[in-house]
């Protein structure tokens, strides 16, 4: 069987952009296999297909099988994990639209979730920051430390982006 793997970098406020980048790729013949972290896909070739997938981002271990059952009965097949980010995928139906999540409280809480876990682990990281900083004499922990601030500058970024995603979805209600 014939694989390919390929790097795509998705934003977690993005993931419907990541959903309709899968779905393009069965329909030209290559079929999500798995992913690994930061973005490495691999897809095997096959008969082009249009699936529908869906991510969602669960990270609780103790309810992984009531939550995966919930999928399955609902027909749709899982594909695997990324930090957190679960793929599932169903064959496409005309005129219907497939979605894991039937109201924008749910779609929501998906992103409450992310958000919690970059406001758990910000002061971790705003720590290690003050820690590299306060010994910065040498030039190379200067440097070190301005690329944390530059990456933290990312994270907040990515905590006021999803913020947004968040709102947007409540305008829709």
């Amino acid at each position: 069987m014939t694989t390919m793997n390929k790097f795509h970098w998705f934003w977690a406020w993005d993931d419907e952009k990541e959903e309709s980048w899968l779905r393009e790729m069965s329909r030209n013949g290559w079929h999500f296999n798995s992913v690994t972290f930061p973005g490495n896909y691999l897809f095997e070739q096959g008969e082009p297909q249009d699936y529908v997938y869906r991510l969602d981002y669960f990270t609780n271990r103790k309810e992984m099988d009531s939550y995966l059952q919930i999928f399955q009965d609902a027909g749709w097949d899982y594909l695997g994990k990324m930090n957190g980010w679960q793929y599932f995928r169903q064959i496409a139906v005309t005129g219907e639209d497939q979605e894991i999540y039937t109201d924008n409280q749910s779609k929501q809480k998906k992103y409450q979730r992310i958000m919690l876990y970059l406001a758990i682990f910000l002061p971790i990281f705003l720590n290690s920051i003050i820690t590299v900083n306060r010994g910065a004499s040498s030039g190379l922990i200067q440097v070190m430390g301005f690329l944390m601030g530059l990456l933290l500058l990312l994270y907040v970024y990515g905590m006021v982006r999803l913020l947004h995603r968040i709102l947007q979805l409540r305008r829709i209600v």
